[in-house]
């Protein structure tokens, strides 16, 4: 929910808006928005680390394998197989 016990809304009469959004950007009055609100990016960092992360734990063969799959799951779409897949490039693909 956006709006909680301890964040007031802000007011719908444009006049009262305007006078809050001047109140802000002088200092009189801190901004009722909350951190998370202003910067949703921040929360979702995290989760650009985790592929390099989940990498750096896996072994060399469980990379390796993992790599395979994801090839095979790509060599076997219809995007890659009416193009055409060469059997001569490709020996041991395998349509799924």
């Amino acid at each position: 929910m956006w709006h909680d016990d301890n964040m007031p809304k802000r007011p719908r009469d444009p006049n009262q808006l305007a006078k809050l959004i001047v109140d802000i950007a002088t200092g009189e009055v801190d901004d009722p928005v909350s951190e998370a609100k202003r910067h949703p990016a921040k929360g979702s960092a995290g989760g650009l680390k985790g592929g390099q992360r989940r990498a750096e734990r896996l072994a060399p063969e469980q990379r390796s394998e993992i790599a395979k799959k994801a090839a095979r799951k790509r060599l076997a779409s219809d995007r890659c197989i009416s193009t055409g897949v060469n059997p001569a490039l490709y020996p041991t693909f395998t349509p799924v």
